[in-house]
């Protein structure tokens, strides 16, 4: 299925809509019956029709299409945020006296999932550096059922060996999960790499302007399907079909919005490499990361998030730096059309500081602005240093 079609044409029906160019938002929380009969059906095979927006509601609808298609799987089923998403996959596969095999430094809420949810309901977590492919398998146990993978993750960037860490869950009879919110699904497809369960925070890439939140699930339809009549009816994270329209609007400039990212952070990386007060820089597109040929082999191309570490012991500098820059928004999240940072440094009480993270680490996403436009504002901050 050719991209353009997928992004312009794909579950669009504009026949039922008048052949209007841009669908309608189907505002609706119910559908009519006309029989008693129908209703009975309907209520069959809630997965299939559309009965009650809780369920499936045709704007929605839409957005799973392309989204699935887009990751090469059989369906699709899209939640009201990504750690929903998360969640609701995580879930689906375990239960009380199971064990999870996690990558370490998840997103933060996936991590609070981990460590702080799921293990009041009996389900033993383990992260595991999964910069080495074998800390999963030597992790696994008995009741394993289920291998998490993020990557690359979203605060330091390592990767993981995805087809390796695969073979192992397969050998194992568990189900692998994986977090491809970082490269899109124009820059890695980890279905094709044999991943059970892909899952998107679409409020970033495929949202794209910072102004809606989603979140997503791909995998078979058999699975997806258990997914919508367990999780997803019961807990009700559902995605409304207005933040569902906004998606779908996200995803026709997908390509090009990636393209332009991609460039520019290449260009404001290549400053970054060559100034005095940068220390370490994490980004696996770079050909001095340890991790540069295993990005080669598994992403098409380069996105729009890396982090820094400033040259400094006091962590008053990085706030002077971070508080120095103009046109970059400080913020959590990233994605859209503007260019933002999230320094370590924020969480932390200067008498209190306890993370594993460096105080001296600034997260960067880069936006649509023009890459001259950014390098200006970073060496006029650098200055202030």
């Amino acid at each position: 299925m050719e991209l353009s079609y997928i992004l312009n044409e794909l579950g669009e029906d504009r026949e039922l809509y008048f052949n209007a160019v841009a669908p309608p938002i189907m505002q609706t929380s119910n559908f009519a019956c006309k029989t008693v009969a129908e209703m009975r059906e309907m209520l069959k095979h809630e997965q299939d029709v559309y009965f009650y927006s809780r369920g499936n509601n045709p704007t929605v609808t839409m957005l799973e299409k392309k989204i699935a298609a887009l990751e090469g799987a059989e369906h699709a089923i899209a939640f009201g945020s990504g750690i929903a998403a998360v969640s609701a996959a995580v879930l689906s596969q375990v239960k009380a006296g199971d064990h999870i095999v996690c990558i370490k430094k998840p997103y933060s809420w996936t991590n609070a999932l981990m460590n702080k949810f799921l293990p009041r309901f009996g389900v033993e977590v383990t992260m595991v550096d999964g910069t080495d492919a074998s800390n999963y398998k030597n992790a696994i146990k008995p009741n394993t059922m289920l291998l998490y993978l993020e990557s690359p993750n979203s605060f330091t960037f390592e990767l993981q060996d995805i087809e390796a860490i695969v073979a192992i869950a397969k050998a194992h009879n568990c189900t692998t999960i994986i977090d491809n919110s970082f490269a899109t699904p124009l820059n890695q497809n980890p279905i094709a790499m044999g991943v059970d369960l892909v899952v998107h925070s679409c409020t970033k890439y495929i949202g794209g302007h910072s102004d809606v939140m989603g979140g997503v699930v791909c995998g078979k339809r058999e699975t997806i399907n258990k997914v919508f009549v367990q999780e997803y009816m019961t807990l009700g994270a559902v995605l409304d079909p207005h933040a569902a329209w906004l998606l779908v609007r996200g995803l026709r400039t997908l390509p090009v919005r990636m393209e332009r990212i991609a460039a520019t952070t290449r260009k404001v990386v290549d400053y970054l490499a060559q100034h005095p007060k940068v220390g370490e820089i994490r980004y696996p597109f770079l050909e001095t990361d340890p991790q540069y040929k295993l990005a080669q082999k598994q992403l098409r191309h380069n996105t729009g998030q890396f982090t820094i570490t400033l040259k400094t012991d006091d962590i008053n500098k990085v706030d002077l730096f971070c508080d120095s820059l103009k046109h970059f928004l400080m913020a959590a999240s990233w994605g859209g059309h503007e260019s933002l940072i999230y320094p370590v440094a924020a969480a932390y009480d200067t008498g209190n500081y306890k993370s594993s993270l460096p105080f001296t680490m600034v997260r960067f996403y880069i936006g649509l602005e023009d890459a001259d436009y950014l390098i200006k504002d970073l060496e006029q901050a650098f200055s202030k240093l």
